[in-house]
């Protein structure tokens, strides 16, 4: 059963997802050949500044998600009608708090963006980016019950329909009316639209959550959800700032030009990001399930098996990325908009690095291991803003990516599997690195081989040349892949899972 919800959640993602990011890339490519430079710089650094407001939400989401598996498996809607009751005052005060917030930040803006008088209308498209990012706040605690309950097909469907339909409307306004303000006001009123659906339809699932005879949570429940919350603020604070701050010390050392160009980088990767992290995000309430059960032998076993199923897929796309994208970015918006080489490779590395991290982060989350590793993401956030804006100040953008890797690979890639291997399976992390390093030295040394044989086939890129030098490049990589890891038992049980559901399909 739980294998079925898991794979109904991962198709729902992916199909969703790949809608999602073509519909994204035509907009994005409109938005450039419609609209200046530095809206696009613009858009990239007050995403940031708002993902920074966001650690008034201390880690309340993962926190509470994981307090709702063991009563929503036992079907407990006393319990369950408490925790949601929680989650709906503590949301409701988050999103205040961060509307609050922004609006305080405004007077500072000038020191964020150097040439901040060339730009019209900024403090009115500010105060839209800051409206769009507290308004999901006060309904997502409701709805976000789908996830937990392995029902992430529902959201998923409602979400990407309206993120479709937004897209198509601000394409629309693009070309009409090349104006940036009503582009931002298309995507207020459909999250607006897409959240009050997605409550209509949680009341419907779970009428029960509409009852006003709702009972507070006892002390040692309250003190549990405290505890992992504290917990949880470090873990908040570490992944704000290391996604946040990039865009910002562009902008503040080389320029918003350069964060125009990385936005576009960016929004290929968040896009892929989300594909994956959908995935994992579709099992983690599986998982957190199978914790419920406490049989660790078993959750052991599955790791092995996502772990598996996380470097190969991290593998391909990352492959792909070094190969591929200085060619897809100037078929794609221009050749101006492209980086150096060396800076392509530095941002697909930390993709790499920080995409493999994602068994141990869903196991780690399914379990509520937060407390034992709550100073690393301070450590982390530290080294990342030091290293960043040091070696930004020298090697401009390539310094602040480089910053980056250096916090990752000092904390992260350790300290999360240790965490993991002894406070929740109980046993040595030590094969996990050893298998880790040889992974990462795999897919490095066949991404380059692969890619000095394809740079020396291929030497005009046109649309066609880039088709044939993607496909050569995928049955490339999964050749390499499969030839590695054939004899494998997590290979061979994915190659079986695989014919399974195959033979099942042609029935």
């Amino acid at each position: 059963m739980r294998t079925e919800k898991s794979i109904k959640n991962i198709f729902s993602s992916i199909i969703g997802q790949f809608f999602g990011i073509i519909v994204a890339l035509i907009t994005r490519m409109i938005f450039v050949r419609t609209l200046s430079k530095n809206y696009l710089g613009v858009d990239g650094l007050f995403s940031n500044i708002l993902t920074l407001l966001s650690l008034i939400e201390l880690g309340v989401g993962p926190a509470m998600t994981f307090s709702l598996y063991k009563p929503l498996k036992e079907q407990n809607q006393e319990k369950i009608k408490s925790l949601i009751n929680l989650y709906k005052k503590l949301y409701i005060f988050i999103g205040s708090g961060i509307f609050v917030l922004g609006l305080l930040v405004m007077p500072f803006l000038k020191y964020f963006i150097a040439n901040i008088d060339t730009l019209d209308n900024i403090y009115t498209i500010y105060f839209l980016y800051l409206l769009n990012a507290s308004i999901s706040y006060f309904f997502s605690y409701k709805s976000s019950i789908l996830i937990t309950d392995q029902k992430k097909y529902i959201y998923n469907l409602y979400h990407y329909i309206c993120f479709v339909i937004y897209n198509v409307f601000q394409i629309i306004v693009l070309i009409l009316c090349k104006n940036y303000i009503l582009f931002l006001c298309c995507q207020i009123a459909f999250c607006l639209i897409e959240n009050i659906l997605l409550v209509k339809k949680t009341d419907k699932l779970y009428p029960y959550l509409k009852e006003k005879n709702v009972k507070k949570l006892d002390d040692k429940e309250r003190k549990n959800i405290s505890k992992n919350i504290k917990a949880m603020v470090f873990h908040k604070l570490g992944a704000v700032i290391i996604n946040a701050t990039d865009n910002i010390i562009l902008s503040k050392y080389v320029g918003i030009d350069a964060v125009a160009l990385y936005s576009n980088y960016l929004l290929i990767t968040n896009n892929i990001k989300k594909i994956v992290t959908q995935i994992f995000d579709s099992v983690v309430a599986s998982i957190g399930n199978l914790a419920a059960e406490g049989n660790i032998k078993k959750e052991l076993e599955v790791f092995k098996k996502m772990f598996f199923f996380n470097y190969y897929i991290y593998t391909v796309i990352c492959s792909g990325l070094i190969i591929l994208f200085n060619d897809f970015i100037g078929i794609w918006v221009g050749n101006e908009y492209q980086f150096a080489f060396n800076i392509v490779f530095i941002i697909s590395l930390n993709f790499y690095l920080s995409g493999t991290r994602k068994t141990v982060l869903a196991f780690r989350d399914a379990m509520g291991l937060y407390w034992y590793d709550r100073y690393k993401p301070v450590v982390e956030s530290i080294l990342n803003i030091v290293a960043s804006i040091l070696l930004a100040i020298k090697f401009g953008t390539l310094g602040v990516l480089l910053g980056t890797l250096i916090s990752n690979v000092f904390t992260n890639l350790w300290i999360e599997p240790l965490v993991l291997f002894k406070y929740g399976f109980h046993v040595s992390v030590k094969e996990y690195y050893l298998q880790y390093v040889k992974s990462l030295m795999n897919f490095l040394a066949s991404t380059f081989l692969i890619k000095a044989l394809l740079s020396y086939i291929f030497v005009d890129i046109n649309i066609v040349t880039f088709v044939l030098k993607g496909i050569l490049a995928f049955i490339a990589i999964n050749v390499v892949l499969i030839t590695f890891n054939f004899k494998k038992e997590e290979f061979i049980y994915y190659k079986k899972l695989f014919l399974n559901y195959f033979r099942k399909a042609r029935v």
